[in-house]
């Protein structure tokens, strides 16, 4: 995995992009009822780290939906919290960019990594929209990503799986699903682990490493 053109190619593409209505760019916008006054800031060094610590050639792209309210919105780390991030026992290390309190978790990334864990250095998880869409007047809501929101973030997905050059890409739900095809990759396609689809993600995720581990032998 290119470790160092990942990064310059998203802070090219992410870090001064407009989001636009109906989106919160975490490495960009800025919430002051919630975010501590250097946010952003913190919210880029855990996606640059999170690159860096990812950078031991991972076998696997796990391309998700969008973040949520609750994750990556603070973490800047695609399906993962901040209460992830500042426990020394997670793979995977940052600092809190929220002002609320303790540091936020989140339910799916709780899901997401413990089924992940024996894996977790092959993988390397991003999202199909990079930016958490909320609904109007609501900000701290989840909503679908819409179809021309996919389309415009392919580019960066293109620029992620070219920096990493994985041998098997999973599109986990079916928006991820439908980008990859937009892009032409071959992909397996796993069902989320949010709203009740836990055991069925679990069952894929097992599935695709089994056939891996056989492909290996």
């Amino acid at each position: 995995m290119d470790a160092t053109s990942l990064t310059e190619r998203l802070k090219a593409l992410l870090y001064t992009d407009d989001p636009g209505p109906g989106l919160f760019n975490p490495y960009a916008s800025y919430d002051a009822e919630r975010d501590l006054p250097d946010a952003v800031a913190i919210r880029r060094s855990n996606l640059e780290r999170y690159i860096t610590e990812r950078s031991q050639t991972p076998s696997v792209v796990l391309l998700a939906e969008a973040p949520g309210p609750w994750g990556c919105r603070f973490s800047g780390v695609p399906i993962t919290s901040e209460a992830q991030l500042v426990d020394p026992e997670f793979p995977i290390h940052g600092r809190q960019s929220s002002r609320m309190g303790e540091p936020l978790p989140e339910y799916s990334a709780g899901i997401y990594w413990r089924i992940l864990e024996p894996w977790h250095h092959s993988v390397f998880t991003w999202n199909a929209v990079p930016y958490h869409p909320f609904k109007e007047g609501a900000p701290m809501s989840i909503r679908t990503p819409r179809v021309a929101e996919i389309k415009r973030f392919l580019p960066v997905v293109r620029a992620v799986l070219d920096a990493v050059g994985p041998c098997r890409v999973v599109a986990v739900g079916r928006k991820a699903e439908r980008a990859l095809a937009e892009l032409d990759v071959d992909c397996t396609y796993v069902r989320h682990p949010s709203q009740g689809g836990a055991t069925l993600f679990e069952e894929g995720i097992r599935s695709l490493f089994l056939e891996m581990h056989d492909d290996d032998r």
